[in-house]
């Protein structure tokens, strides 16, 4: 009776056993077109879903939009196919398959059947876009948000100077990197847009040449434009080496050579040449001085000494080839060749007989400023010739000058404006050092209107 009861057990084991082996080897069978537990596919966990399953998951998370945000504002969706983004996702879930048949069918039953986890299969994401598409449609979102610091800027119709703003712009390196990350991440699909503050710009005398050339850009002449600023050497430069007329403006030269050739203080009729040369810029009187540069009663070998000595200084672009009002003789020349005027640039058609630039000019009045003021180049070049007493003497001489409607229109009463103006007939030109509480700074400026025939 035992025996009989100990195989009714065994048989019903035995049945039982086949049975729960065929159950399992049915469920395994209905496995097997599915991915084995612990499979992950470009990130993606993927296991116990049918290879279609498995692409429909990969390819929905993939190509999804990328959102964009500037804090909690969305401001745009990125679509994968706008910056060329491709996904293998079949050669991906082909390879996980692969790799799971690699093992063989029994150990695969067996694990199944105990319960046992799977070796993981991880197949790395394979894709690839267009980088410089994704570039374009950052630089697109970045020039929408981005607001740039504003330097300062003169307003031209006041005259007073506005200050800058701060400005917050796209950090496009970092951001950029953190988009590509996103299309390529299996969890993250949106980036937050990195700024950086810029500070407000210092005032620099850019914006001033920036405010002068737009003033300039409805004007049909030519200009031609120097300033420097005395205390921090910083300049204006606008066709400021082109050869232009010398005009009265070369007076100037010729208040230093007349001062440099007088040994004592000047008398009284030297005196009021100078001031009739600064102040009602008389020609005669100027051709006068130019006697005393010449030590005798010719005023072209003044011209000439004149000419010598400011090249002598580095005005190698100024020339007084004829003194004023007067004629071209044979034994003189009528003019002289410079680096400005044979390699012009602009040919302003400038006074054949008597020329500058700007830049001369500009130099000559800093060194007359720094010589009154006991230094510079004056004094390096002419030791004793002439002294800081006598450079405060023409920078007095030419406060004196109250004509001209350029330096002097355009700035606040009482300004100090120690200066040259000049003009013909389609030219005027102003040259002279301002001082001002801010910082003194030399300027020179020359418009000329174009001849009918230009």
């Amino acid at each position: 009776m035992l025996r009989a009861i100990r195989r009714l057990l065994l048989i019903t084991l035995l049945v039982l056993g086949s049975a729960f082996l065929l159950y399992q080897g049915f469920l395994f069978w209905r496995a097997l077109d599915k991915l084995p537990p612990g499979t992950t596919i470009a990130g993606l966990p993927v296991g116990g879903l049918t290879p279609d399953a498995a692409r429909d998951a990969i390819n929905e998370h993939f190509l999804s939009p990328i959102t964009v945000y500037n804090g909690e504002e969305r401001i745009a969706e990125l679509l994968p196919r706008d910056i060329g983004f491709t996904i293998d996702t079949e050669g991906m879930v082909a390879e996980a398959r692969a790799d799971w048949e690699k093992q063989e069918m029994w150990r695969r039953y067996a694990e199944f059947v105990v319960g046992m986890s799977p070796q993981p299969i991880v197949v790395y994401v394979r894709a690839r876009h267009d980088d410089a598409a994704l570039e374009s449609q950052l630089n697109m979102i970045a020039d929408f948000i981005d607001r740039p610091a504003e330097g300062p800027q003169l307003l031209a119709d006041t005259g007073e100077i506005q200050s800058g703003r701060a400005g917050l712009i796209t950090d496009r390196a970092t951001t950029l990197y953190q988009l590509r990350s996103a299309f390529y991440s299996p969890d993250e699909r949106q980036v937050d847009l990195t700024l950086i503050e810029e500070p407000a710009p210092d005032w620099t005398i850019q914006v001033l040449q920036d405010a002068i050339e737009k003033q300039l850009a409805s004007f049909e002449g030519f200009a031609s434009v120097f300033i420097l600023d005395l205390q921090t050497g910083e300049e204006v430069r606008i066709n400021s080496d082109v050869a232009v007329s010398a005009l009265s403006i070369m007076k100037i030269a010729i208040f230093v050579e007349a001062y440099r050739a007088l040994d004592n203080p000047p008398d009284a009729f030297q005196q009021e040449l100078f001031l009739s040369t600064a102040t009602a810029s008389s020609n005669h009187s100027a051709n006068l001085l130019l006697h005393l540069i010449a030590g005798e009663d010719n005023t072209y070998q003044g011209a000439k000494v004149l000419t010598d000595e400011m090249h002598r200084m580095g005005m190698v672009n100024s020339f007084m080839a004829i003194p004023y009002d007067a004629a071209a003789v044979p034994s003189r020349p009528s003019t002289y060749d410079t680096p400005a005027n044979m390699n012009p640039t602009i040919d302003t058609r400038p006074d054949p007989s008597m020329q500058t630039t700007a830049e001369d000019i500009g130099g000559l009045l800093a060194m007359i400023y720094y010589c009154a003021k006991g230094e510079g180049g004056l004094l390096a070049v002419y030791p004793g010739e002439i002294t800081q007493e006598e450079c405060q003497a023409i920078v007095d001489l030419m406060v004196q000058n109250v004509e001209g409607n350029l330096i002097r229109f355009g700035v606040p009463d009482g300004t100090r404006v120690s200066h040259k103006h000049g003009w013909s007939f389609n030219e005027h030109g102003d040259a002279g050092i301002v001082y001002t509480p801010g910082g003194d700074f030399v300027i020179y400026s020359l418009l000329a209107q174009p001849e009918s025939d230009w």
